[in-house]
């Protein structure tokens, strides 16, 4: 596995299917010519660290980045993780327009992720998930509710491929 330790615990709190993706993602990258190195910054969060997040640049410091309270975000349901290349060792250019941000983005669409790189309203680069059969967007009422009476593995379960 092309994935360091970290990156490896963060993908054990996601839909198994999703982590297996993530980790083929790094296993194609590791293949390239320089190879590039995929780091897992984000996956599964609580409702609270989500609302910390989005309070983020409205009511405590820092910029903006997210439009999603808890419950309203696919990292809350396992389903969202945040990836990001390795351009210097042991460290990040978030400059999503190098060049090795848009061969991870096209790796992750070629397996069957979404790419928040693609959306319009909040560009979120780093942002990969899979939702199935619910939209895109956000979670809905029916995805709220199934995780909550039934629980997170039942919810994965109606979004398995």
């Amino acid at each position: 596995m092309s994935l360091d330790p970290v990156s490896s615990a963060r993908l054990q709190n996601v839909m198994p299917w999703l982590a297996l993706q993530v980790s083929q993602m790094a296993d194609i990258l590791a293949l390239d010519s320089p190879p590039i190195k995929l780091v897992v910054s984000a996956g599964l969060r609580t409702w609270s660290e989500q609302n910390a997040l989005y309070a983020q640049g409205r009511t405590t410091p820092g910029k903006v980045v997210t439009n999603a309270q808890g419950g309203y975000s696919w990292h809350n349901f396992g389903v969202a993780v945040d990836c990001a290349p390795e351009v210097i060792a042991g460290a990040i250019d978030w400059n999503a327009a190098h060049p090795q941000w848009q061969r991870m983005e096209a790796v992750g669409v070629s397996l069957g992720l979404t790419s928040g790189a693609n959306w319009v309203r909040l560009v979120d680069a780093p942002h990969f998930q899979y939702t199935g059969r619910f939209a895109e967007a956000v979670p809905d009422d029916e995805a709220r509710q199934i995780l909550a009476n039934e629980g997170m593995e039942a919810f994965w379960m109606e979004v398995s491929p």
